[in-house]
């Protein structure tokens, strides 16, 4: 038996078993009585909380450092496929301006000796659409 001094509220003079008595010190969970039903435990040491706030912290700050590599990881993506999209789009453009450069009208695939004349007069809408606005192709 292990004599844990008096109790904090009556201060009756208590034994323990020395189990109980090691089994309190390790975890502060665990709770022992006086003779009048008074609770009692073991807190944790001042280094012990400090431990425990010190391994929060670091959790905390891994998880932060975990979800700013996931931003930057999204970011990373979608500006590849922002990127991708641009060539591509760089690719078409160069296509048709190749496809008109050789006479090749670019809305009904047909080759014409004078295509200027033959957009103005058979395609004018499609003009409009170069400036921004919607084109109506016939």
């Amino acid at each position: 038996m292990k004599n844990v001094g008096p109790c904090v509220e009556c201060k009756c003079e208590m034994l323990i078993p020395d189990a109980l008595y090691e089994a309190a010190r390790c975890n502060p969970d665990i709770y022992f009585y006086c003779g009048f039903g008074h609770p009692q435990h073991y807190s944790k040491t001042p280094r012990e909380r400090s431990e425990d706030a010190l391994r929060r912290e670091r959790d905390r700050l891994t998880q932060r450092l975990a979800e700013k590599d996931d931003t930057i990881r999204r970011e990373r993506e979608r500006t590849a496929a922002t990127e991708r999209q641009l060539y591509a789009a760089r690719g078409r453009i160069t296509k048709i301006k190749n496809r008109v450069g050789h006479g090749v009208c670019p809305c009904c695939n047909r080759t014409f000796a004078d295509l200027q004349r033959h957009m103005n007069s058979k395609h004018a809408g499609y003009a409009k659409s170069q400036d921004g606005d919607t084109a109506t192709i016939n």
